[in-house]
């Protein structure tokens, strides 16, 4: 099945967008290129209007195909020369603003010279425009016809939350007994009686993970297991690695209780101390532990692990496997598999009716439901494809769109039992142009990668897929994507902490990111010899590969990632790699570990978002970055050993969202005053940092972090400094005093999510975030050992949706008239002692 070439329609209306917008057309007319422009935008027009009709005609027609790619290298360069003329503009503001007279007439001489750069960009519009004259003059070949907009809507529902009650499971109450029942026996654990593992085995979409949460969450588990930990396993069986995520969730035994960002990180421990840390947390626990989507066959390696978390373990402790392979289960499993098979019809019905259907709304379309029954049929009683099939279906009410879905032809290729479900392939056909290249990308991390949606808009917006002319509104167009996303039930297990949440999506669906996506991105790994010329995003996902030599046919690549964590760039050879691609609008080096960056990064003008996050080597930053007018995100997290910042930082004029690790002892506030465009800050192991924000302006600022700032004794912060403020998050800040600097306060914060981690010198709230009663959304406590009592106000906070308190051990009440917070959809209180002596007696 082809879809290589099913963004176009896409790339010529954000093209067009941009061409219409008041931005070119005044940087078109100063540069005298308006004409030529005008030109482009009418011929671009013409091809786009048929567009949607030749994408889905070009399955049959291989000469259609051809065209599709000649224009797609068209619209390619097309991209290109218009974000030259994008950071030209930005230059430009730079130069007018900052610009001293010296850089001025250096400038004049320059290749950025107005004159040359308007010759240098008429001749390649001219070409561009001679290129699609052409092609476009070929459209009449193929009969196409005219349908201009794109009319595959998302009918959206509410963002679900990835905890699962009775309700939302169907068809699976026998195998939750039975697997409980299995569980439950008495097993006690001496030299000749190995820990008891159950595995669950099926196909891929049959719901394995959906029924081994069903178990997890039931009341009689958590009774009977004091200590429960999930662990998803995927592809990736390293032992260190495994060790890291049991830990990890065995001090987080409420599974997802963790806001991003904050977690342990065990990765510089070795071996003996992680085995170390294991055994103590392990000791004498009856735990039950769930290793999700195995797909490990080296015996070696199981056995070994085995012997580690059985040390120790306290009798009735238990192993619940998850897995597609029957010998995994077989060489894992201490009892028979579990084998689950596909759902019944009339389950099957039940489960389409809850996703195409409010509820009790199906009474009134009997001839759906009829047509529904036909579809439900070809779904062989999978979960996964008759959610997504009802969710594609839901509030649609006309006849011929359900009977569209029935009688498409690709229920009827031949399929393995193993290949991507038609019903995600529909889902994917149908879904709108500009929502297929933003799904495509989730394909460059790995299986089971827990995504931040923060994370994901950075990438979206760096690529220009969430409308780069409205960048106050970025994150809100991204969480409507997410929204459409999750209503087709393409994104899984979304968890909520007010504005930042995440969400993973099902291995299915990670593989049908990876076929659609195989022409434009690519997982490099040691099998990879060659980057093929159509690829424009690479993620590396294996250690020690910048050495080896890899050759490129590419010169348009735009993305290049180090997702995995631990997975980084290890010598300067690497920049070799990246200095062919000039295009490039996205570098992560995450994890790396080179000691400088070369000078040629400050060329790199259409870099839109530069992360070294977790650099523990890295010294200094050449100040050539202060020239990449176009950077949208500069994240330096854990850059533990940056003597400073580098100068110049208030030319970024386009920066949105920084992230700050340095040694500076006084950050340059007034520069940072100065990003005009600046909307989340993070300062985080700033050990050198003793006071923050005295005075400045951050009027755009939306969410606000600080985090290890060990010195850091004073925080003011006022609506009046900072007026769009709604996220807060303030952790292992051992000196700060929250109160200081709000005594007289008169403007006061309207705040949406707070998150307070490791606090000892909080006894209470700070009476500055009562203003924020009617907007808070979110607030969570953790691991603050004096917090006593919670405020008076607290139940006035109406609008209040996630209560989140862990690890506050002098807690001893919570304030009268709680139970006023109707709004509440997640109330988790987790190792609180005093609380649970008080409500217990």
């Amino acid at each position: 099945m082809i879809m290589a070439e099913s963004f176009l329609f896409s790339i010529a209306d954000s093209l067009i967008a941009k061409l219409a917008s008041q931005l070119y057309e005044e940087a078109s007319r100063v540069m005298g290129l308006y004409q030529h422009l005008q030109e482009f935008t009418r011929t671009l027009s013409l091809v786009k209007a048929v567009l949607l009709d030749a994408e889905q005609k070009q399955e049959h027609n291989h000469e259609l195909r051809e065209w599709l790619k000649q224009l797609k290298r068209v619209f390619s360069d097309a991209q290109d020369v218009l974000d030259e003329v994008e950071c030209q503009t930005l230059q430009n503001q730079v130069v007018k603003a900052h610009g001293t007279t010296k850089t001025k007439v250096g400038r004049f001489f320059s290749t950025s010279n107005p004159l040359v750069f308007r010759y240098k960009m008429a001749q390649q519009i001219k070409d561009i425009n001679n290129r699609l004259d052409k092609v476009a003059a070929d459209r009449h070949k193929f009969g196409l016809q005219t349908i201009d907009v794109d009319t595959r809507v998302v009918h959206r529902r509410e963002m679900t939350h990835s905890h699962v009650s009775d309700s939302d499971v169907i068809g699976r109450e026998h195998d939750k007994e039975e697997i409980i029942h299995l569980l439950m026996q008495k097993n006690p654990i001496d030299v000749d009686k190995s820990l008891p593992v159950i595995p669950i085995v099926g196909m891929g979409g049959l719901g394995k993970t959906t029924l081994a949460k069903f178990v997890f969450n039931d009341a009689r588990i958590n009774e009977c297991f004091p200590l429960k930990m999930w662990v998803c396993v995927s592809e990736n069986f390293d032992i260190k690695q495994m060790i890291v995520r049991i830990i990890n969730s065995a001090n987080d035994s409420a599974s997802h209780s963790h806001a991003p960002g904050f977690q342990q990180n065990l990765n510089i421990l070795d071996m003996e101390q992680l085995q170390n840390q294991l055994r103590n947390k392990l000791v004498g626990e009856k735990f039950l532990l769930v290793l999700d989507d195995v797909w490990n066959e080296d015996r070696v390696k199981w056995v070994e692990l085995r012997a580690l978390i059985q040390v120790g373990a306290a009798a009735g402790s238990a192993v619940l496997v998850t897995t597609r392979s029957h010998s995994i289960a077989s060489m894992m499993g201490t009892v028979s598999s579990h084998i689950l098979e596909g759902l019944s019809l009339e389950d099957s019905i039940s489960l389409f009716v809850k996703w195409a259907f409010k509820e009790g709304e199906e009474e009134n379309y009997p001839h759906l439901i009829n047509i529904g029954i036909d579809i439900v049929k070809k779904c062989r009683g999978i979960p996964l494809a008759v959610r997504t099939i009802g969710s594609l279906l839901f509030s649609k009410f006309e006849a011929n769109e359900w009977e569209y879905v029935r009688d498409r032809e690709i229920w009827n290729l031949p399929q393995k039992k193993e290949d991507i479900l038609p019903t995600l392939k529909l889902s994917y056909d149908l879904m709108p142009s500009y929502l297929r290249q933003c799904f495509a990308l989730f394909s460059l991390y790995p299986k089971d990668y827990e995504f931040v949606n923060f994370e994901v808009a950075n990438l979206w917006g760096a690529l220009g897929l969430l409308g780069s002319l409205k960048k106050n509104m970025t994150q809100d167009v991204a969480n409507q994507y997410f929204c459409e996303l999750q209503s087709r039930s393409f994104i899984q297990d979304f968890v909520s902490y007010g504005t930042v949440y995440t969400f993973k999506i099902h291995d299915l669906v990670h593989d049908l990111a990876l076929f659609v996506a195989k022409d434009e991105c690519l997982l490099i790994n040691s099998h990879v010899q060659s980057i093929p010329e159509s690829i424009r995003h690479l993620s590396f996902v294996e250690n020690d590969l910048d050495d080896k030599s890899i050759s490129s046919k590419s010169v348009g690549v735009r993305t290049i990632l180090f997702p995995k964590d631990g997975v980084g760039a290890k010598s300067e050879a690497f920049f070799t790699l990246v200095s062919r691609y000039k295009y490039l609008h996205i570098l992560n080096l995450s994890y790396s570990s080179v000691e400088t960056l070369p000078y040629f990064i400050g060329k790199l003008k259409h870099l839109r978002s530069l992360c070294l996050y977790n650099n523990k080597k890295i010294r200094g930053l050449p100040d050539s970055i202060c020239k990449l007018q176009s950077l949208q995100v500069l994240d330096l997290g854990g850059c533990m050993e940056l003597e400073a910042l580098p100068k110049g930082l208030r030319k970024l004029i386009s920066l949105r969202d920084f992230v700050i690790t340095t040694k500076q002892a006084v950050l340059p506030e007034n520069d940072i005053a100065n990003l005009s465009s600046l909307q989340y800050l993070t300062i985080q192991c700033c050990d050198n940092v003793e006071s923050l924000f005295s005075g400045i302006e951050l009027p755009y600022l939306k969410a606000l972090t600080v985090n290890s700032c060990k010195r850091l004794e004073a925080l003011p912060l006022d609506s009046k400094h900072f007026p769009a403020l709604e996220t807060l998050c303030i952790g292992n800040c051992d000196q700060l005093e929250l109160s200081k600097g709000h005594e007289d306060q008169k403007f006061i914060l309207k705040l949406k999510a707070i998150l307070f981690t490791s606090m000892p010198q909080i006894e209470t709230l700070p009476h500055w975030l009562q203003g924020s009663i009617k907007t808070l959304l979110s607030l969570r406590l953790e691991h603050c050992h004096n917090l006593e009592v919670l405020p008076d106000w607290l139940p006035m906070v109406t609008c209040l949706k996630a209560l989140d308190i862990k690890d506050c051990s002098k807690l001893h009440s919570l304030p009268d008239g709680i139970n006023c917070l109707t709004a509440l959809e997640r109330l988790q209180i987790i190792d609180c002692p005093e609380l649970f002596r008080k409500y217990t007696l």
